[in-house]
């Protein structure tokens, strides 16, 4: 009886340990970010191992710029597309949250997650691309860790560097070159405005870039950029 109550307790300890363990590894990975720009992500070594399934030399496509070299037109553009309160919440839209909750349940799946920009890059950087509201609790905790330790600013620009935009292309600039050949700070509005509108559905945009709602939602998000509030 005795083994017995200790192998309980142990059961129920020893999970509660390995999680206390993981969430103070990504508080101090996201402290050591502040001033420190991640080479890759969880998500970025996950398509990259897709991709070397096929080809064992392919190489993802990204080079890190500062955010003063990333186009206000692409910046004004994702905030308008993805999260128009990204200036203003704390990490996470809950009413946003709740409406994919609801939509959730009326499919009988998870399909939709109501993430801000901040919970994008959560996932971005630590997180799988799962749907499970097990997943998204840990989003939400990384989330607040984010928002807690660094300036908006600071989020923003880690999310423009690291955010998928295509097969195996990662960040502003390498989609800047990849779609357009010019460096991300040279960025029109047209372009800056259809860049966003791919986030959603990256790679399936690379290979049907002449998709009608691509067309549609880009002129959308045109009329919209003027409104967006950059942190």
């Amino acid at each position: 009886m005795k083994f017995l109550r200790k192998l309980l307790l142990w059961l129920i300890v020893a999970p509660i340990v390995v999680v206390l363990a993981m969430q103070l590894y990504f508080f101090a990975q996201i402290w050591w970010w502040i001033d420190h720009n991640p080479d890759s992500t969880s998500f970025m070594d996950q398509q990259l191992s897709v991709l070397r399934e096929k080809n064992p030399n392919a190489r993802l496509k990204h080079k890190w710029v500062p955010y003063d070299r990333i186009s206000k037109h692409l910046k004004r553009a994702i905030i308008a597309a993805e999260d128009s309160h990204f200036s203003e919440h704390e990490g996470v839209d809950w009413d946003a949250m709740q409406k994919a909750y609801e939509k959730n349940t009326r499919k009988g799946k998870v399909i939709a997650g109501g993430s801000t920009i901040t919970q994008q890059l959560a996932k971005n950087l630590f997180l799988s691309g799962e749907r499970s509201y097990l997943r998204k609790a840990q989003e939400v905790v990384i989330t607040y860790m984010l928002e807690h330790l660094m300036e908006k600013e600071r989020i923003f620009e880690i999310y423009l560097n690291v955010v998928e935009w295509g097969v195996g292309v990662f960040g502003a600039e390498a989609a800047a070159q990849h779609y357009y050949g010019v460096s991300a700070a040279n960025l029109n509005a047209p372009q800056a405005a259809r860049l966003a509108v791919m986030l959603p559905r990256p790679r399936f945009y690379d290979k049907n870039r002449n998709s009608a709602y691509l067309a549609q939602r880009t002129n959308l998000i045109l009329r919209r950029m003027g409104a967006a509030a950059l942190p």
